[in-house]
């Protein structure tokens, strides 16, 4: 009995402790913006510079339609021509919304001390089409790992997945 019991209080233990931070946590608040940082550099300015910040030297990028790329220089390369070639007098031709109330943090320890963590999410994408209206375009899941590194939050593995006709 007693064994039974021991084991119920650590798998309570151990659920509590990979739960989902909440909202209004210290943490989940600076990887929501880092999410909104990367999101606006990527979509919106074309800030590579920031991006280079973001992402470690052996940042992968996993996408269910377009493959893997394996190191920051590798997928910052296109993105680095298409912002030279970008006219932006013109329309923006996507844009990346983050699903209402979908992002989710879980911290991640070794010995008791912060070192990472996961950040889940969902987002849609709108895109302009040859009538220059923007349209409904895929909704997908997105998993980041966060590192802390120097006291800085960096991306080392992004996973987008899941993507399907927004309803």
């Amino acid at each position: 009995m007693n064994r039974a019991l021991l084991i119920l209080v650590l798998l309570v233990y151990s659920a509590n402790g990979w739960s989902q931070i909440a909202q209004t946590d210290t943490l989940f608040t600076q990887l929501a913006q880092k999410d909104s940082l990367l999101f606006d550099a990527a979509f919106n300015t074309c800030k590579v510079a920031v991006l280079e910040d973001l992402f470690t030297k052996d940042f992968e990028f996993y996408h269910d339609k377009g493959g893997l790329t394996e190191n920051r220089e590798a997928f910052l390369k296109p993105m680095r021509e298409n912002c030279a070639n970008r006219d932006f007098a013109k329309p923006q031709n996507s844009y990346r919304h983050l699903v209402p109330n979908s992002l989710k943090v879980y911290p991640l320890y070794k010995d008791g001390k912060l070192y990472g963590a996961i950040q889940h999410g969902e987002h849609t994408f709108t895109y302009l089409d040859q009538d220059n209206t923007y349209q409904r375009g895929d909704i997908a899941k997105f998993t980041h790992i966060w590192l802390l590194m120097d006291k800085k939050w960096k991306l080392r593995r992004e996973l987008s997945y899941d993507h399907k006709p927004q309803n």
